[in-house]
């Protein structure tokens, strides 16, 4: 009898810390990240549809970023300095990814593989989809930079500058609506979430 290793290795993501270069309150693992990613971009998509008036699938963009680090089962997680140091290294890394992204495909019962592969890759996306899945994952670390700040740990303040302006740079309309009127809830307490849309002081800055 044979036997798939796919889902086995990938639920190793909880095993895999972020943000290693960094001094965190409180650790995240790959799979937290990929989850919250997962309903960012879901929540994205909803905005792009709604508000903006494109045509984005919201559930074939959530389930891609359910696996869009999944390659770093294999690479581990590459700090964004080094990942980014220089064309040459982002290209690099890339190729590692692809390669990473084929071998875990190819754990996979052979007729189900085809189906999977554009997930694993995100090249069954469209551009704009593939841009609102990279805001999405660009979110998730700037929710961590703004979480670890309310922390009291200003080591994230540079990592929250630098992803704020990556997004910017993006022109995603979807994402400057988030920050505008999303993240700021971030900084609220239990008690301020619970009351609802407006009900928060933080709504005022």
């Amino acid at each position: 009898m044979k036997l798939y290793p796919f889902n086995a290795l990938l639920a190793r993501m909880k095993y895999i810390a972020r943000w290693g270069l960094m001094r965190s309150a409180r650790t995240e693992s790959l799979c937290e990240h990929t989850a919250d990613t997962a309903i960012l971009a879901h929540t994205l998509c909803a905005v792009s549809h709604t508000i903006f008036g494109t045509n984005v699938r919201a559930e074939t963009v959530a389930v891609a970023a359910l696996y869009h680090d999944a390659s770093e089962i294999l690479t581990g997680d590459m700090p964004t300095p080094v990942k980014y140091k220089s064309e040459p290294l982002r290209a690099a890394y890339k190729a590692v990814e692809a390669d990473a992204a084929h071998t875990l495909g190819a754990l996979l019962p052979e007729p189900v593989r085809g189906a999977m592969a554009g997930y694993l890759s995100g090249d069954l996306l469209t551009e704009k989809e593939k841009q609102l899945l990279k805001a999405a994952d660009r979110l998730s670390a700037l929710i961590k930079c703004v979480e670890e700040e309310n922390s009291g740990n200003r080591e994230f303040a540079g990592a929250r500058r630098q992803q704020t302006d990556a997004l910017a740079a993006m022109h995603c309309p979807e994402a400057d609506y988030f920050i505008e009127h999303m993240l700021p809830c971030y900084n609220w307490t239990l008690d301020e979430l619970s009351a609802g849309e407006g009900q928060s002081p933080a709504c005022d800055s």
